[in-house]
């Protein structure tokens, strides 16, 4: 089942999810795991001081709360779950769950650029780990949304595919910055074995039986 941002909108800024706190699901309860596409300038979490657009707008199951982050400006896929040792082995870098991001950058990024972002990256906390790079043909079908202020129409952009496994703020971003081609617009794709896929922008669906099957299996294996 799909449940659209706008008319699914369930609780709201104040509500009783925890800001950063991790529940964990009672014993033989059965855990809820939800795919989620966080749209641009909503914030990772279910409440904010500041008003600021939450989870809360979107998400009214009791309980759950995100695996890891995505930034308030960056968009794509978030799964939020009531299983606390899941999230901690998704979001545990020992266990290099792959991450998939679609990054649009300033220019083409030659082959000397895409080598290091492949080998890593010096960046000021430590070398980043080995990644997945690969340039698109074209722009991926996505969602439109209104450009950045920092986009410059006379400036070429391209699109990257980029798996990583570790997860460090701004990674994607630092990254690309660091090798001259500043990040325009990053959207997550997917996390291990679980895909985007059509879902639009605010929207929220359940894990299907064998996404749920695929994502606990990795992490038993794990």
């Amino acid at each position: 089942m799909t449940r659209d941002g706008p008319g699914g909108r369930g609780r709201r800024r104040g509500s009783r999810f925890p800001a950063g706190g991790r529940r964990r699901r009672a014993t033989g309860r059965p855990g809820r795991y939800l795919v989620f596409f966080k749209p641009f300038d909503v914030l990772a979490q279910f409440t904010d001081a500041s008003g600021r657009a939450t989870l809360a707008d979107f998400i009214d199951v009791p309980g759950v709360y995100p695996v890891g982050r995505l930034d308030r400006d960056s968009e794509g896929l978030l799964l939020l779950t009531d299983d606390g040792r899941l999230a901690h082995r998704l979001t545990d870098p020992r266990f290099e769950h792959p991450k998939t991001y679609l990054a649009q950058v300033e220019r083409l990024p030659g082959p000397e650029a895409l080598e290091v972002l492949r080998r890593g990256v010096e960046l000021s906390d430590g070398r980043t780990r080995p990644a997945e790079i690969e340039v698109l043909a074209g722009p991926p079908s996505l969602p439109d949304r209104p450009v950045p202020i920092r986009f410059r129409k006379n400036v070429p952009t391209a699109w990257l595919r980029l798996v990583l496994r570790e997860g460090r703020n701004r990674q994607v971003r630092r990254m690309t910055a660091a090798v001259g081609h500043p990040t325009l617009r990053l959207v997550r794709v997917g996390v291990g074995p679980i895909l985007l896929g059509d879902l639009a922008p605010g929207a929220w669906r359940d894990l299907t039986p064998d996404e749920r099957h695929a994502l606990l299996l990795r992490d038993h294996d794990g």
